[in-house]
């Protein structure tokens, strides 16, 4: 597991760098894309990727000024701005990361739907049991 999580890291900070943004832009721009219809807030970002708002401030502006969201009005708080991907920017990362979900899928066909059960109950628990384990490590 170590060597998956590893692997991941160093993954992220080179689809980061081929984007031509950081590995926490990029971490960002995931929330945004997760959000998916339900905009989030500078506010909602910040939470998401533990970060101050001063901070989720500067990653937001880098990913607009490089073309990848926009702020639009929040429709109920004129005062609030919502994070919105641009389209032509999802289509660059999943065209960056479609063949590796592609290969995922065929590693996935090898499974029963009882293990991918399991498999999905895994990691879903682990992201769980991580994102708790953060929180009292972050309360110490």
């Amino acid at each position: 597991m170590d060597h998956v999580i590893a692997t991941s890291m160093v993954a992220q900070q080179e689809m980061a760098q081929r984007l031509g943004m950081n590995a926490s832009d990029l971490t960002c721009f995931g929330f945004i894309l997760e959000a998916g219809e339900n905009l989030l807030t500078a506010g909602d970002l910040a939470t998401r990727a533990h970060v101050t708002t001063g901070a989720v401030t500067g990653i937001v502006n880098r990913l607009e000024r490089a073309g990848y969201v926009t702020r639009q009005p929040d429709p109920s708080d004129r005062r609030r701005v919502r994070i919105a991907a641009v389209q032509a920017s999802v289509d660059r990362v999943t065209a960056l990361y479609g063949p590796y979900y592609a290969r995922l899928t065929e590693q996935f066909n090898d499974y029963s739907p009882a293990e991918i059960a399991v498999l999905n109950d895994w990691f879903t628990r682990t992201g769980k049991l991580m994102s708790n384990y953060l929180e009292e490590v972050r309360g110490t």
